[in-house]
């Protein structure tokens, strides 16, 4: 029998603030990042570069984020939620700021930017993994669902895909692409001041986890991989995602930018390209976070990804604005429930006093092969244009996808009871 508020033993009342500052956090963190990814491939752009260029400084946008992925999964452990995110969004402020400076003073070249990108994607990370690391803590003092506060965190960045090349491609036109940094940079603080006024500094469970980094960092620094690959859901999950990362990741790093400066030769048309990913996500990640929670998750889960690849073959004949813009609208829709999904199970099945590292090893693991794919995608694009290289994307994307539909281990996705052992 439940128990009536106020009876001893009672849970105490929903504490809804600091999962509010959370998710404002996160927004405008990822609205910044959004700004940065439209405006660096398009000052390259810009400056003489080719795609082959957009593509290698996109390699060196994600490298640093899976090495700071896997090597600080456990320094988030170990400083605590909370403290990750401030500092790390302190210091990638300070990095963003140094691209348009060194444009305005000393002049700025491939090498020096890609350095700078490197600086400012390797603080990203623990950053990211720690505000994850947070939502299901501030969820339950919350009172809501882990479906629902997952969609609701996923919706806000979604949102970012609409916001930030919005606001990127406009003043882009106005004040030139690397000044439009100077606006990352102020994201970065107020995400900074959001965390450091508002969420818990650490638990007694964040404690427990910080000893046993402090005393044993190289063995923990592996702890989350060798969890991971206890768990044959998560081995999967976190496969058959980096396959995907890897055959999709020129399509948004380097072929958009190419496709709007040669399509219609304005950043304004690549804010509204991104932006209708945007839109089209948060209506998938709202009408998830209403009903996934009645949903089974595998089937959503697949047909997300087919709904990612098959609108790729309209995208490959060069379509005029507006119909791209509902192609990928399509496709937003479909990839919004995806994450949501993923971040559940794993917050189901990863005990919190090792979140951080293993969180930082999904991360890691799964972003892995997406520098490859920059890089491949640029080269591909000068070589074979843009519908070869579409075209080849979408097959190779929707054969993936069809074959995840004979998994019997992504059936365990529905399994809300597994949670893994930690030795």
């Amino acid at each position: 029998m439940m128990q009536e508020r106020g009876e001893p033993g009672s849970p105490s009342p929903p504490r809804r603030l600091p999962l509010t500052a959370l998710f404002a956090a996160n927004a405008v963190s990822m609205a910044g990042n959004q700004i940065t990814r439209l405006a660096v491939p398009w000052f390259v752009l810009t400056q003489g570069g080719s795609a082959a260029d957009v593509g290698l400084v996109g390699f060196f946008t994600v490298v640093p984020v899976v090495l700071a992925a896997f090597f600080g999964g456990a320094v988030v452990d170990w400083l605590g939620y909370a403290r990750t995110s401030v500092v790390a969004d302190l210091l990638s402020a300070v990095a963003v700021c140094l691209i348009p400076l060194l444009h305005a003073t000393a002049g700025l070249t491939l090498w020096p930017l890609i350095g700078l990108v490197f600086l400012g994607a390797l603080l990203d990370a623990p950053g990211a993994t720690a505000r994850e690391s947070l939502l299901p803590d501030l969820a339950a003092a919350a009172g809501m669902p882990p479906e629902r506060a997952n969609a609701a965190y996923q919706t806000i960045q979604r949102a970012s895909l609409l916001l930030g090349p919005l606001l990127a491609g406009g003043l882009i036109g106005v004040i030139g692409a690397a000044n439009v940094l100077w606006f990352d940079a102020v994201t970065f603080l107020v995400s900074a001041g959001l965390i450091a006024r508002f969420a818990p500094r650490r638990t007694a469970r964040e404690n427990a986890a910080a000893g046993g980094v402090r005393s044993r960092y190289l063995d923990e620094l592996w702890a989350g991989v060798r969890f991971i690959r206890r768990d044959p859901l998560l081995v999967r999950l976190v496969g058959v995602t980096a396959v995907l990362n890897l055959v999709e990741s020129p399509v948004w790093g380097v072929v958009l930018p190419v496709f709007a400066r040669e399509a219609f030769g304005s950043a304004g048309a690549l804010g509204l390209l991104y932006a209708s990913i945007g839109v089209g996500s948060v209506a998938g990640a709202v009408v998830y976070g209403a009903v996934g929670h009645r949903l089974p998750r595998w089937p959503v889960f697949i047909t997300g990804f087919l709904g990612i690849g098959l609108p790729l073959f309209g995208l490959a004949f060069t379509p005029p604005l507006w119909l791209a813009m509902a192609i990928l609208l399509l496709i937003g829709v479909a990839a919004g429930p995806i994450n949501p999904i993923f971040m559940t199970v794993r917050q189901e099945r990863v005990p919190p006093e090792v979140r951080g590292r293993v969180f930082g090893a999904i991360m890691a693991l799964c972003y892995a092969a997406i520098p490859l794919g920059l890089v491949a995608g640029g080269v591909l694009l000068d070589l074979l244009g843009i519908r070869t290289t579409l075209l080849a994307i979408a097959a190779v994307y929707v054969t993936i996808s069809l074959g995840m539909r004979f998994s019997q281990t992504l059936r365990e996705m529905d399994d809300t009871s597994a949670t893994a052992p930690l030795t």
